[in-house]
């Protein structure tokens, strides 16, 4: 009886291990198919910082460019009609600290 016992405990053993087999394959199936969506979302993340980064560099490149005091000077006095001013139309005004 303790042979017969045995050999069923045996084949319940294997019957486990036969299907757990599988059932570790479906789980590795589907972790690898969790990795590849989240390397392909990093994949399109790391593309869109650089698109970023190159925008922020061309950004900074036309503030260079706008912010230039030729560019404003010019501005002033075709569409402005300024002009700079001469030594004597400028006025100094000295302002006290009234906090004191």
């Amino acid at each position: 009886m303790s042979k017969n016992v045995a050999g069923v405990l045996r084949t319940a053993g294997m019957c486990l291990l036969a299907l757990f087999i599988p059932v570790l394959l479906v789980i590795d199936g589907i972790q690898a198919r969790k990795y590849a969506d989240l390397e392909n979302q990093v994949l399109e993340l790391e593309k869109k910082q650089r698109d970023l980064v190159e925008q922020n560099r061309q950004l900074i490149t036309d503030i260079s460019v706008l912010s230039g005091s030729d560019r404003i000077e010019r501005i002033a006095e075709d569409q402005l009609g300024m002009r700079q001013a001469e030594t004597d139309e400028i006025v100094r005004i000295e302002m006290k600290d009234s906090r004191k």
